[in-house]
């Protein structure tokens, strides 16, 4: 695969998500598939309620045509249009009963626990007994491996079900995830050529472009949401990239943002459930933020550019141990 064939990818999935994002959202407006805004939620976002939701649905069908297209019949890829899909299904349910059926938990924690553990269990049993992948884990900085054996299994688990979480808390401010996702897949496309995986590193442009064009409906003020279909599918997305390369421990700087968050919501968890007190003023910790006095359009910023940065200095890592 050449440079060619990676701009190929980049430009399907960005006219992919561009063109049928005037179709989609106006069908979404006649569906009533609008956004239900949480009442204990910052107060600003109240008028955001009624914006559609599902629109998830255009970055997953960018992120497989142009996958399609321009990675021919690649297993590392295949794999990772499962976990894309799988998880995007997974968020479609949830998002179909909370919007539909107007049940606002959506699908039940036991539910969603259930299908990302048997998307692990196929993820890793593919990958080690037909991709050649091993159950080693590589240790950045020491550059070295330790053998997992059946607990690589485990760390499949979390990174999925870590990383898809992560990802969808992200998602709480106009563009906020799209921005970070972007950032996040690109460094994971460098990554891939980095170890040879030309075809995986298209997906992962693939990612990057959709992302990056949904910002065309999805930056502030937003006329669409991801929702869950969206958040958990890119999500699935970077996290297949990191099992798939073998760099399960670079997303925690890669992916750096999505940590920072997930951290936020279980510190403060924590902190309330034994001191009654909060640590932050809300969590996620952009909501934090927001009610410090931030505009949201300056939070979002801020964040792209935290995750733009930890992009980089998860590629500077890599090739620093890898002295390349």
């Amino acid at each position: 695969m050449d440079f060619a064939s990676l701009i190929m990818s980049a430009v399907i999935s960005a006219l992919c998500v561009l063109i049928s994002g005037p179709f989609l959202i106006p069908e979404l407006h006649k569906l009533k598939f609008g956004q239900s805004i949480r009442e204990e939620g910052p107060k600003s976002h109240q008028a955001k309620s009624g914006t559609p939701t599902m629109g998830g649905l255009m970055l997953i069908a960018a992120i497989t045509l142009a996958s399609l297209i321009a990675c021919g019949n690649d297993a590392r890829v295949a794999l990772a249009l499962f976990v894309t899909l799988g998880h995007g299904a997974i968020g479609f349910l949830d998002d179909y009963i909370k919007v539909v059926k107007k049940r606002n938990l959506g699908l039940r924690p036991r539910q969603k626990l259930l299908g990302q553990i048997a998307m692990a269990i196929v993820v890793t049993f593919i990958g080690t007994e037909f991709l050649g992948m091993t159950t080693e884990l590589w240790i950045p900085f020491l550059n070295t491996v330790i053998d997992l054996k059946f607990f690589y299994y485990v760390l499949v688990f979390f990174v999925l079900v870590g990383t898809t979480n992560a990802v969808n808390l992200t998602d709480g401010l106009d563009g906020l995830a799209a921005g970070t996702v972007a950032a996040a897949s690109a460094a994971y496309a460098f990554v891939c050529i980095h170890f040879g995986m030309a075809e995986l590193s298209a997906f992962c442009v693939a990612v990057a472009a959709a992302s990056l064009a949904f910002l065309r409906f999805n930056a502030h003020p937003a006329r669409v949401f991801m929702g869950d279909t969206g958040s958990l599918a890119l999500g699935g997305a970077i996290a297949a990239a990191a099992i798939l390369t073998k760099t399960e421990l670079l997303l925690v700087i890669i992916g750096g943002v999505f940590v920072i968050e997930a951290l936020s919501v279980i510190i403060q968890v924590i902190s309330f459930q034994t001191t009654g007190k909060r640590v932050f003023l809300m969590s996620p910790i952009h909501h934090h933020f927001e009610l410090s006095g931030w505009k949201e359009t300056k939070v979002v910023r801020a964040f792209w550019a935290a995750g733009i940065m930890l992009a980089l200095i998860g590629i500077g890592i890599l090739k620093i141990n890898f002295g390349k």
